[in-house]
């Protein structure tokens, strides 16, 4: 624990990171424990300016006698997939002293914004709101929410995010903002060989201005050797696979803090009940039971590449649509080899037991790809496809029958 003033205040990151090396959820890298000792840093600065804001009650008195403080620096942090940035910002998000913070998926981040713009936009047509430009109201209603902003894979592709983040990021910088980023990319190389990059530059600067840029060169994942002979379709879903997928779970996340999170589709929001880094976990009633479409599990697809279902169930005549959509589900993560890791209550092939429609002929290809995708060849190729382990990685030796 940090002790201020002989009063515990918040356990440390490097207290964490040290406990799970030490129980064995995740290897020691001292690249990693010194990013953990960069993030507990800018949490003292981060509950040093809550102290002083606490003292500022008496107003304009505390303005004449103290001066503009500088702006809190956050951090950005690169490197190569699986080293475990996302692992260590989440640990630093859980533990920073900020009752308006946000971890956000930064593409989630900016469809939020464009989202907000058209709003405004339309608000102004309307005359419900003055002001022209939509970019400073949506900036500063932003910075009221939270002024600790946590992004996961910072990454600018889109050249309608790209021409607004200087603008966009001057006004949350000057609000006060923090940022803590993660990226696989350092800030020189964001919307490289984007359409009117020149444009984008300004943002570059604005951002190692305003946040550390450090280099996480970790060892590749630490979890890849214990999880190479784990089985990633459980049979039945029972008691005792519930128990396998949770541990699991823990591995593929390295202990990392796990929560409910959404994806952005088209202006509406896919729930995913729970969500560590790159791994994603649901219910079988989350994916296939609602009104889901190709859309909703394309966007999950982009943002996750593991993917956890829990208890399918065998499926009949009775129920066709959510066979419709289990079908659909497989065949957009089989194609963009995002890892599924599933307990169910029967195997592959006896998962369907329908008679009409084309769900009974559809639903052998579906069986086919669930054995695929558990065959060593399919996880190597993933492997490769994600930079050797992006984010956590399981294996297998075949599917596993729990009974």
């Amino acid at each position: 624990m940090i002790m201020r003033d002989g009063n515990q205040t918040h356990p440390t990151v490097v207290q964490r990171y040290r406990h799970l090396a030490e129980t064995g959820a995740i290897q020691h890298d001292p690249a990693q424990e010194a990013i953990a000792g960069a993030l507990d840093d800018l949490i003292d600065r981060i509950a040093d300016r809550r102290l002083e804001a606490k003292s500022s009650a008496l107003g304009w008195l505390f303005a004449r006698k103290h001066p503009r403080r500088e702006p809190v620096r956050g951090l950005y942090i690169h490197g190569g997939v699986g080293r475990g940035k996302t692992m260590l910002m989440d640990m630093f998000f859980e533990m920073v002293p900020a009752r308006r913070k946000r971890r956000v998926h930064f593409n989630d981040f900016m469809a939020d914004v464009q989202d907000r713009i058209q709003r405004h936009r339309q608000a102004r047509k309307e005359g419900t709101v003055k002001e022209d430009d939509p970019i400073p109201p949506v900036a500063r209603a932003l910075a009221d929410e939270a002024w600790v902003l946590c992004f996961d894979e910072f990454s600018v592709t889109d050249i309608a995010d790209a021409m607004i983040l200087s603008r966009l990021f001057s006004v949350l910088f000057a609000a006060g903002v923090v940022l803590v980023a993660t990226s696989n990319v350092e800030p020189e190389n964001l919307y490289r060989d984007g359409l009117n990059r020149q444009l984008f530059l300004p943002f570059v600067d604005l951002l190692k201005h305003h946040a550390e840029v450090r280099t996480l060169d970790a060892r590749k994942d630490y979890r890849l050797d214990r999880l190479n002979s784990l089985p990633v379709y459980l049979s039945p879903s029972d008691a005792f696979a519930d128990r396998q997928m949770d541990e699991r779970w823990e591995l593929m996340t390295g202990g990392a803090a796990a929560a409910a999170t959404e994806v952005a589709v088209k202006g509406r929001h896919v729930a995913v009940p729970r969500a560590a880094g790159k791994a994603a976990r649901f219910s079988f009633h989350d994916l296939c039971e609602k009104p889901l479409g190709a859309r909703d599990y394309l966007a999950i697809a982009a943002r996750f590449d593991t993917v956890f279902v829990d208890r399918v169930p065998v499926m009949d005549d009775h129920r066709r649509n959510e066979a419709k959509r289990f079908i659909l589900l497989v065949d957009t993560l089989y194609d963009h080899k995002v890892r599924l890791v599933v307990s169910a209550a029967a195997a592959p092939a006896e998962l369907y037991r329908g008679r009409r429609g084309q769900e009974a002929f559809e639903f052998d290809r579906t069986a086919s790809r669930l054995i695929e995708m558990q065959s060593r060849d399919w996880l190597d190729a993933w492997s490769v496809s994600h930079g050797d382990c992006k984010g956590g990685s399981i294996s297998n030796n075949n599917s596993i029958s729990t009974k």
